[in-house]
């Protein structure tokens, strides 16, 4: 990648940084009402390559596809004119500046192979690998936590989705073999061991290349509803709502919100029925679990569509112990926690399903738990 980045802007480049996209294996939608996620850092990454430059002029660069190169000023950074992937960089700059830091012009070369719009997060993993190469490059000391938070503002308030801290603690706090139990109230984290290959299990994620973006309307009208169901319910999250309250709200709640509610209130018991499934009897156990996570989601918070239906039950019908879509929702992927023995059966029948169905070919890959960012040159 150096090399790469030498032959577009004639120098060396300072660095290369990586962050990894992420699957979330439960625990959808909870992060932004304060509760529990148990996401997990995978083996597709994006990588920047970067050198400071002595002016305040922004040079980027992406190997994918044929944008050409964008330049910015640090000194007139603005939401609005910022377009595609360089909005994720520039956010990023954008935050810290808002902090304080001096942020130095920079020459950035982009490659990245997480997949775009499956809801692995690939625009938090652009967003992970910039931050960690300007923590390191301005000396800013920066903290993981301080990062999730500078790259949530970024998203929020720059790139304009209302997203939580999920995806960029995965990013940043990940490590091999492992999930991140993340309490998204106080951002206390634990790594817990979360190892398929000793099981007999493979990860798929199966990617339905139904594109979607946490920028639009769905997004921010189930975040809307979950500040309604708060506000109605007189807490300060629904992080706050137990199980036991459900029947009480459901009198005081329209129907809709209700059903918001009730899946942000079970999600949250399902992520910390998983944590301790994992620690008690592995990943084998955990399948009923995955399941119930994507009825509610299909049902109670309306997040999927026909073509993540199908994954999971076909999966499911083919040997999967347990399936779900992943990610903000509305297109994107699922994943199905998959018997090795089971693999080739449930890929073939998840293509022929699609096929028949008259729906886009799926991608179909696995995916294992992997570090979190850092230098890598």
């Amino acid at each position: 990648m150096a090399a790469r980045f030498g032959q577009e802007f004639g120098r060396l480049p300072d660095g290369v940084w990586q962050a990894p996209g992420r699957v979330n294996l439960i625990g959808e939608h909870t992060d932004y009402n304060e509760g529990f996620v148990l996401p997990f850092a995978i083996d597709k990454t994006a990588r920047v390559a970067v050198a400071v430059r002595p002016d305040s002029t922004v040079r980027l660069l992406s190997t994918y596809g044929d944008h050409g190169m964008v330049t910015a000023d640090l000194g007139s950074l603005d939401a609005a004119s910022a377009k595609g992937w360089t909005k994720y960089p520039l956010g990023v700059m954008w935050a810290l500046q808002q902090q304080g830091i001096t942020v130095p012009g920079v020459d950035l070369l982009l490659d990245s192979n997480v997949p775009l719009g499956a809801g692995l997060s690939s625009s938090h993993a652009i967003e992970c690998a910039v931050i960690s190469a300007l923590n390191d490059l301005t000396g800013a000391g920066l903290e993981p936590e301080e990062m999730v938070l500078a790259t949530q503002r970024a998203e929020n308030d720059f790139v304009g989705a209302p997203t939580g801290i999920m995806d960029q603690s995965a990013s940043l706090r990940g490590s091999k073999g492992h999930a991140v139990f993340l309490d998204c109230r106080d951002q206390s984290a634990q790594l817990v061991p979360f190892e398929t290959e000793p099981a007999g299990l493979v990860m798929l994620v199966i990617d339905t290349n139904v594109s979607h973006s946490h920028a639009d309307g769905g997004y921010a009208s189930r975040r809307a509803s979950c500040e309604l169901g708060a506000e109605v319910l007189g807490v300060k999250a629904l992080r706050d709502v137990r199980m036991e309250d459900l029947e009480e709200a459901a009198g005081l709640l329209d129907e809709v919100t209700y059903r918001r509610v009730r899946h942000i209130v079970t999600e949250n018991d399902r992520v910390l029925q998983t944590v301790e499934l994992l620690a008690s009897a592995g990943p084998g156990s955990i399948g009923a679990l995955l399941d119930a996570s994507h009825v509610s989601m299909r049902d109670d918070f309306e997040i999927s569509c026909a073509e993540l239906d199908l994954a999971v039950a076909t999966s499911r019908a083919n040997g999967a112990i347990g399936a779900r879509m992943t990610g903000g929702g509305f297109g994107g992927a699922a994943i199905a926690l998959t018997p090795v023995t089971s693999e080739q059966q449930v890929r073939a029948a998840v293509v022929r399903a699609f096929e028949e169905a008259g729906y886009t070919a799926p991608d179909i890959f696995t995916v294992t738990p992997a570090a979190g960012a850092m230098r890598i040159s």
